[in-house]
């Protein structure tokens, strides 16, 4: 087994991988061209089968939001930080609660095929405008995220191969965008539905073993796989202690509140988990839905604790630190320890299953609302066909996959975390302010939604880009370069209320109410059509 820097697995695993990953694609491709929509109906393509029961829409639900970041990025995180590490996975699995208790009834309710229909039956008035808002932020936001998927397939890679060529870069990227365009062009809604399930159960099924063995090599004594990760961490009772990462100054606290916030409001808003609230025909799915959806992230971040635990108590801080220092090779060498090469293939498929089911659920959701909004409601003004805008959004995907695939290549050596995080970023201080002023506030009108919508995705941007995350530190993209004056990585404690102060402001400045259409909305929103 090679522990350097050059890569953490062997030449078997590394083939086994190939072999089952290959498997894994031949047979969702196949399945996603059967379960491919067959009638020119853009409904079947933008929300598929609504027959499903609540298990497999919860499995669906838990696949479009656990990403690869979650398997390798947050054990290592909890095998580097220790507590802090921990802490974090709080806020993934209770970011959930607030998809349940704030939006996930009235949206489904009032919802058509995306957020723009349930903006658009809301607002009376700039029903255009507020679309052409709406498809720009969910464009940055799925964009970026789908960047961070690309680029963590490259880092994955790195951790078979070493450091790759520029031609193995390019190559890893567009097979993993090719495939995920024809997942999402040509299966629509029911074969990203497929991939999402087969995805859950396999990474349900491939982080509980691996929990299991954890804590069988630990004769399931809690106290003993702590003791020994402190042990073996350098760090002695620190390492279970606050502090490590996050609380070393005031700076730091703000950081880690301000990317909390960003997760636990951000899930709520990002355009691929909404378009999942709508595909249940009943409420009462969905509820039942988002509840199994719920269960199965908390789980899934309970176990990745435990192998973050695990890996420091078995392989050891040091060891990690120096194959990875962002810890994503922590979960590889743990499998590799525990289980040899078999397991370590295993997860490192899943791993790469994780990646491809998430970029397109993230695809499908930007070539909806591109195809739906823009193209339907913006430029053609309602009067396109079904099929005519079924042509378009099959094109979107296209183009949105080969614009991701691009933007990754450039932007290879980006930290995918942070790209990530600005997605969440814009999601909740951009779509999340419209969407809750739209549900809950009658006075809510077309400018203040414009003004939510614009204003939370530039002040995002641009607090990011005069953050340490771009100048000033070693890590940023331009370490030389210092033009850093907003002191936090993350944006969200400052743009999250400022998109819901921008919303309020051009709705109470503006000369138009639309109480009326709120009365009508509201009562669809509250009783829904069953």
């Amino acid at each position: 087994m090679v522990t350097t820097a050059a890569g953490v697995v062997d030449r078997f695993s590394l083939q086994l991988t190939f072999l089952l990953f290959l498997s894994v694609v031949v047979v969702t491709l196949f399945t996603a061209l059967l379960l491919a929509p067959q009638r020119d109906e853009i409904s079947e393509f933008y929300l598929g089968n609504r027959e499903m029961t609540p298990l497999r829409n919860g499995l669906a639900m838990c696949g479009d939001y656990i990403s690869a970041a979650t398997l390798l990025g947050s054990t290592g995180l909890v095998a580097l930080t220790g507590y802090d590490g921990l802490l974090y996975l709080c806020g993934t699995a209770v970011a959930w609660m607030t998809v349940l208790l704030l939006i996930a009834e009235p949206l489904h309710n009032a919802g058509r095929f995306t957020l723009g229909d349930t903006l658009a039956l809301r607002l009376s008035q700039g029903q255009r405008s507020v679309r052409l808002a709406l498809s720009l932020c969910t464009l940055a936001v799925t964009t970026l995220y789908l960047v961070a998927q690309l680029v963590g397939s490259v880092a994955l890679l790195t951790q078979f191969t070493g450091e790759p060529s520029a031609t193995t870069r390019t190559l890893c990227v567009v097979v993993i965008g090719t495939v995920v365009i024809v997942y999402a062009a040509i299966g629509g809604m029911p074969g990203a539905t497929f991939i999402q399930i087969v995805k859950a159960v396999m990474l349900i099924s491939g982080i509980a073993v691996t929990a299991v063995m954890v804590l069988h090599h630990f004769h399931w004594n809690l106290d003993a796989l702590l003791g020994s990760a402190a042990d073996n961490s350098g760090l002695g009772t620190r390492y279970l202690e606050p502090g490590l990462r996050y609380g070393a100054s005031t700076a730091s606290k703000l950081d880690f509140f301000s990317l909390q916030l960003a997760i636990v409001f951000g899930l709520a808003a990002l355009p691929h988990v909404m378009m999942r609230l709508l595909a249940p025909r009943t409420t009462r799915v969905l509820r039942s839905s988002v509840v199994w959806a719920m269960g199965l992230v908390g789980f899934v971040c309970l176990a990745a604790g435990i192998l973050g635990l695990g890996a420091t108590a078995v392989v050891g801080r040091a060891t990690i630190e120096q194959t990875d220092r962002k810890g994503d090779s922590a979960v590889l060498l743990l499998a590799h320890e525990l289980g040899g090469g078999v397991l370590t293939a295993l997860l490192s498929c899943l791993a790469f299953v994780t990646l491809l089911a998430v970029a397109s659920g993230l695809t499908l959701a930007a070539a909806s609302s591109l195809a739906h909004d823009l193209w339907g409601e913006v430029i053609r003004k309602g009067r396109a066909e079904q099929t005519e805008e079924l042509v378009v959004a099959r094109l979107a995907a296209v183009v949105i996959g080969v614009l991701g695939m691009l933007l990754a290549l450039v932007s290879w050596g980006a930290n995918t975390a942070t790209l990530a995080f600005l997605a969440f970023a814009i999601a909740a201080s951009a779509i999340l302010p419209t969407l809750v002023y739209t549900l809950f506030w009658r006075r809510f009108n077309a400018t203040g939604a414009l003004l939510s919508l614009c204003g939370g995705l530039l002040c995002s941007v641009l607090l990011v880009v005069f953050s340490p995350v771009v100048s000033s530190t070693p890590a940023s993209f331009y370490p030389d370069a210092d033009f850093a004056w907003f002191p936090l990585q993350n944006p969200g404690i400052v743009s999250i209320p400022a998109g819901f102060l921008l919303g309020w402001l051009g709705t109470v400045t503006a000369r138009h109410e639309e109480p009326d259409a709120y009365d009508e909305f509201q009562v669809k929103a509250l009783v829904g059509a069953e």
